[in-house]
């Protein structure tokens, strides 16, 4: 049976470099503001209910089946949170940053974090480089770039490598891993903020389109290039207001 593959019927993967369709991400972007905030008003009204309830409530089962709904109600708003950042995402506030700097600092965290085991991460020389940039948010674009890497080469854990070079007026920043890399599925879906290939060890969700967003705010850009069976690189392009 001949035909174009489904998301049920895979075709065989291949090389690729894509970057992200700007018109269908900003229409995405549209609908998620809406619906995020229609979400949220019956969301609060649930909230407020279950905290009133509590109040006067002795009773222990009830009292744990309404921490429970609160519980769920609190991880929706959450969600909810992560749907507003990426149609409504705070304006950056640029500052001259050295990217040695912002780079030790997400490194130490990362040398902290208990989530990833097995999983390393080294950084290449960056050249002196200062970017003009809102930290917060370069360290949450680069906190989801490394977070996407880890999941591909989980459970047996790898190398994850940062590496910078200057183009024009742009240092370019991108994350390698050598984990699976990115079925035709995932790629046709790779920045769908909707869409999660996290069950099959390569976690997508929000997090590469909320990179885009920052990005975008930046007047930067991301591609990804992935082979099959890995390795992965997803770039990143963002201002440097200063080179050697």
């Amino acid at each position: 049976m001949s035909g174009q593959a489904t998301d049920s019927e895979e075709a065989p993967a291949s090389s690729f470099s894509l970057e992200p369709d700007a018109d269908h991400l900003a229409a995405l972007g549209e609908f998620a503001a809406g619906a995020g905030h229609e979400i949220n008003n019956p969301l609060a009204t649930i909230v407020g209910r279950v905290q009133q309830l509590l109040r006067d409530e002795v009773d222990p089962a009830r009292r744990q089946a309404l921490l429970t709904i609160g519980a769920q109600a609190y991880r929706v708003r959450d969600m909810i949170g992560d749907v507003m950042l990426f149609a409504r995402p705070p304006v950056p506030q640029p500052e001259r940053c050295r990217l040695d700097d912002l780079l030790e600092n997400v490194i130490q965290q990362w040398s902290g974090a208990p989530n990833w085991p097995g999983v390393t991460l080294s950084a290449g020389p960056t050249a002196g480089i200062t970017l003009l940039v809102d930290p917060v948010q370069f360290a949450v674009a680069l906190h989801e770039l490394l977070r996407n890497a880890a999941e591909a080469i989980l459970p047996g854990g790898g190398e994850i490598r940062i590496e910078t070079t200057v183009e024009s007026n742009q240092a370019r920043i991108a994350v390698l891993d050598a984990g699976r890399g990115f079925s035709d599925v995932e790629r046709r879906h790779a920045f769908d903020p909707f869409y999660s290939g996290r069950q099959a060890g390569r976690g997508l969700g929000f997090g590469l389109c909320k990179v885009w967003r920052i990005l975008t705010a930046h007047g930067g850009r991301i591609a990804i290039e992935s082979a099959p069976g890995g390795p992965t690189t997803v770039a990143t392009w963002w201002p440097v207001t200063e080179r050697p």
